[in-house]
């Protein structure tokens, strides 16, 4: 049996990880805060499978602590302060979790598991402006926000690693995958969300945005530039990507998405198609909430995965799209259940 250490198992690419490699035989590990744990997560429903170990990205003595307890031989680091447009406010918390965190982790492994396999989590976002479409392994990284910065740090310190002492870290450069679980602060959430509302009569709803108010307000939601394009995919067709790569031969860099392009405009007509409704007469586009620096157009060129990898995703945008309005209209249908 092999054992899997995942940093963020709450998150959503944590869980959906924990389940897939659940279903292949391995015992699981988590390391995550103990306040994350405790709290409702995308994993709660995985504690009698996994274990749990509690610590901080932050501290390379708890990072150390968990690689000697777990022993594992496949290393998944998800841990992230994982928003792009928050880390204009948490900059350095941003650099600790996302740069110096992923540090601690090789170096702990380097020292105490040489012969572990890592799989460190990369981004899109490290592309910002990127001058070539679509982006490949190759395409130089020009970073737009502490976030895209930070991943940079850590995706070139997981490279020099690799090349320098011939440790085995893939690293995964992931576009824009989403899913049910996403949390309300994402924006491919808040259409879901938006399009439940509306469907549901919802007119002011009760979970609000990132600056205190409603996320729908007098039967609208508010969105930023509704222009702004993504390669966009499942989460779920994502982590099956992660577990390839720590099964080759060799380690390596992979572009990860679906290698095709989709606005926010796009996802609105599929959100509220799905509930009958068109997109236009529910959304607006407030200039407040547009990015300081918006990330250029970024589309997967997922051909290095498709060879190497024999990977392809299997869930489409509009069946994406379409599970994450039906989990929101099941998750607000209990609540007024629960409400009447």
């Amino acid at each position: 049996m092999k054992t899997a250490l995942i940093t963020g198992i709450t998150g959503q690419d944590g869980s959906f990880l924990a389940e897939f490699l659940l279903d292949r035989g391995y015992k699981v590990y988590g390391f995550t805060r103990r306040e994350s744990w405790i709290r409702p997560n995308n994993s709660s429903h995985l504690a009698d499978r996994i274990t749990v170990l509690f610590g901080d990205m932050s501290e390379g003595i708890d990072i150390a602590n968990a690689l000697q307890e777990a022993k594992p031989d496949e290393i998944y680091n998800l841990a992230s302060q994982s928003r792009p447009g928050e880390s204009w406010s948490r900059s350095a918390e941003t650099l600790i979790i996302n740069g110096l965190g992923a540090i601690r982790l090789f170096e702990a492994v380097r020292h105490g598991l040489p012969k572990a396999r890592i799989y460190h989590a990369s981004s899109s976002e490290m592309f910002g402006h990127a001058e070539v479409i679509p982006q490949n392994e190759n395409t130089a990284f020009q970073p737009l926000n502490p976030y895209a910065a930070a991943k940079v740090y850590a995706h070139q310190m997981a490279r020099i690693c690799r090349d320098s002492y011939g440790m085995f870290i893939s690293s995964g450069i992931l576009f824009n995958h989403e899913s049910e679980r996403r949390p309300l602060h994402f924006v491919t959430q808040k259409i879901a969300y938006g399009a439940a509302c509306a469907s549901l009569g919802i007119v002011n709803s009760r979970d609000r945005n990132e600056r205190g108010q409603p996320i729908v307000a007098n039967g609208k939601l508010a969105l930023g530039n509704l222009e702004v394009a993504r390669d966009w995919g499942h989460a779920s067709d994502f982590v099956r990507a992660m577990w390839v790569m720590l099964q080759q031969e060799k380690p390596g860099d992979f572009v990860v998405g679906t290698g095709q392009l989709h606005t926010l405009r796009d996802l609105c007509h599929v959100a509220y198609g799905r509930v009958g409704l068109d997109w236009k007469d529910h959304v607006i586009s407030d200039p407040a909430l547009v990015r300081p620096l918006e990330t250029g157009q970024t589309l997967a060129d997922p051909s290095k995965a498709r060879k190497v990898l024999n990977w392809e995703p299997a869930i489409s945008f509009e069946e994406m799209v379409g599970k994450m309005v039906d989990a929101q209209l099941e998750r607000l249908s209990r609540r007024a259940g629960r409400d009447e």
